[in-house]
């Protein structure tokens, strides 16, 4: 009687082992599923949001200034430190006299303004290409920014920003580097002077689009300010 009823014990227990494996198999594999979700921040991922941005009739930002700003943008972001979804980049590797700040909604993936902006006196001519920190220095300063308060000074109704890099533009505050209107920063100015105009290290944009651009930016939105002379993974403290 034994051996008879051996062989279906045997058969029931293999079963259970059996049953228990491929019911553990499914949980282990949704759990990789979620785990292996894309950083939003990863380079692929990021040429897809470029190649999907909604230009609104605008000029898209070059590729490379787009990836630095975006992974910098999120990481800011998983660090609580940006509010908005709001990412306003400058890039000072182009021209003045070309429109190179652009205010992008990373929510709908629409550009929502593009727009002439200055840089410092001491920063260049036509093109950026010297940057400070120091006060009084009259040059612009690159890297990551985190949006303030509004205020009303001597440029008129200017948007206050807190450099986040140590070194590089954390001096800000300090220094007055506003987004503020000025009559310079203006097509005008260009055809009469073969150049935009500038600032003492602001980034200066003009009159009429100050108000719209500042609404929608100010209050802890992303501020980027690129130049090729300093990459993203030069970055370390403030992504680490």
């Amino acid at each position: 009687m034994i051996y008879k009823i051996f062989p279906v014990s045997l058969f029931l227990l293999l079963s259970v082992f059996y049953n228990k494996t491929n019911f553990t198999n499914p949980v282990k594999s949704e759990k990789k599923e979620v785990a292996s979700v894309s950083i939003p921040s990863s380079d692929s991922n990021i040429v897809t949001l470029y190649n999907n941005l909604n230009s609104n009739h605008f000029a898209l930002p070059n590729l490379e200034s787009f990836k630095e700003a975006l992974k910098g943008f999120y990481s800011l972001k998983e660090k609580g430190l940006v509010q908005k979804d709001i990412l306003t980049l400058v890039d000072f590797s182009l021209s003045s006299n070309v429109k190179r700040l652009w205010v992008i909604d990373l929510a709908t993936n629409t550009i929502l303004y593009n727009s002439l902006v200055a840089h410092g006196r001491n920063t260049g001519e036509e093109f950026a290409n010297s940057f400070s920190n120091a006060n009084s220095s009259f040059k612009s300063s690159l890297g990551f920014y985190l949006t303030g308060e509004t205020y009303n000074g001597k440029h008129g109704m200017s948007l206050k920003l807190d450099g986040l890099e140590k070194g590089v533009n954390d001096n800000a505050r300090e220094r007055g580097v506003v987004i503020h209107a000025a009559n310079y920063v203006s097509n005008s100015f260009i055809k009469y002077n073969k150049r935009l105009g500038r600032s003492q290290g602001c980034p200066a944009i003009p009159e009429e689009s100050l108000k719209e651009i500042v609404s929608t930016i100010k209050d802890k939105s992303c501020l980027f300010i690129y130049h090729p002379s300093r990459s993203f993974e030069k970055i370390s403290a403030l992504f680490s």
